[in-house]
């Protein structure tokens, strides 16, 4: 496929090459809500352990239970032995008690209760093996095809575990479906049983705009996060994991949100149905067509380097007719300082007749005698 430059207002040079953003962390991925830009990733398609991560997916169960009408946020759910006793991370609820969903959801998201995990997981499916089982079909349906939940509470299991690149679809899914009970995850502190306990989410509290999303640890996967924030319009979805330490886990997450958050911004690029060549034709009744995109394309940025963006033209030149208004012809190649290049489809924006045969035999006879 022949590759041709494509000169737009906003690109006439070369860019220089940047350094990727470095982490600590085993494993990391930074996405851009508003254009599905991937800003950082290190080993995230690589499994690994959840730890409390997995209440998220938890949690999302929940709010598609209530979306449903299968339950409501006052459906009062009985406490099992089995939850009352669970280690770990708890809500402290009393066993044979009974506990509102909405309670259970805060005791989830705030505290990291691993007894309200089983009883949600219980009251939603009967048992958590159940659940689990649910979760994990469930989240095939989102598209986390590299997950598997053993479990509702991230309890160590070897045959528990995600990706980072799934945690943070998780995320944006959690995010755009449920967003009313999104607001959740903002919350700072929670009481129950007399008992209050601050939110583990350590940027919830260093006003940079994150609203949420959650911790984990156990000693297999080290420190981890999901978060989530917005600034001026902007939002983006973290995941860190393997991190060796609490501090580690709040400087590092907080650098690197600090850093994706307010250190891009979002650009309309083209708009659906923007010529963006003129291609030279052959066979055809006109020297040339049209190529345009199809949709808006919006593109994450660092700041001060949108005219460095480079774009090019890939099609197979001279264009051929026949051809239809709307078949793709090629792509175009972005590429972005700091994020890397992505296609995008470009098609004919209108149709393209073949000349008859006097006609290509004319255009023969002129390129025998200008030599081609």
């Amino acid at each position: 496929m022949k590759k041709i430059s494509l000169l737009l207002s906003l690109l006439f040079f070369a860019f220089p090459v940047y350094a990727s953003m470095q982490t600590s962390a085993k494993q990391a991925v930074i996405i851009d809500m508003g254009t599905g830009m991937t800003l950082l990733s290190k080993d995230a398609e690589k499994q690994m352990p959840t730890s409390s991560m997995s209440k998220v997916m938890t949690a999302y169960m929940v709010f598609d239970a209530l979306k449903q009408g299968r339950v409501q946020m006052d459906t009062m759910l009985s406490v099992s032995e089995k939850a009352w006793k669970k280690g770990g991370s708890k809500m402290f609820v009393e066993v044979g008690s009974r506990v509102s969903v909405e309670d259970l959801l805060k005791g989830l998201i705030v505290q990291s209760g691993n007894d309200a995990s089983i009883v949600l997981a219980e009251g939603l499916a009967g048992d958590e093996d159940q659940f689990a089982s649910v979760m994990t079909a469930k989240a095939k349906d989102l598209g986390m095809a590299s997950s598997q939940f053993k479990n509702a509470s991230g309890w160590p299991d070897p045959d528990h575990y995600s990706t980072a690149n799934d945690l943070a679809l998780l995320a944006q899914k959690l995010i755009v479906d449920f967003p009313h009970e999104y607001s959740l995850y903002g919350i700072k502190e929670f009481t129950y049983g007399g008992i209050t306990q601050p939110n583990r989410n350590p940027l919830l509290y260093r006003n940079m705009g994150v609203d949420g999303i959650k911790t984990g640890h156990t000693d297999t996967a080290g420190y981890g996060l999901m978060a989530s924030g917005e600034v001026n319009g902007r939002r983006v979805v973290m995941v860190v994991n393997g991190l060796d330490s609490e501090k580690s886990r709040a400087d590092e997450s907080a650098r690197l949100m600090g850093w994706a958050l307010n250190g891009f911004e979002n650009i309309n690029l083209l708009s659906n149905g923007q010529v963006v060549k003129n291609a030279k034709t052959a066979g055809a009744k006109v020297d040339s067509i049209a190529l345009s995109v199809s949709r808006d394309v919006m593109v994450t940025v660092p700041k001060g380097q949108k005219d460095k963006i480079k774009i090019e033209a890939e099609y197979n030149s001279p264009i051929m007719a026949p051809v239809q208004k709307g078949d793709q012809i090629g792509t175009l190649n972005i590429i972005i300082p700091q994020i890397g290049d992505f296609k995008v489809p470009i098609f004919a924006n209108e149709n393209l007749e073949e000349v008859g045969f006097f006609g290509r035999a004319i255009e023969n006879l002129g390129r025998m005698l200008g030599g081609k």
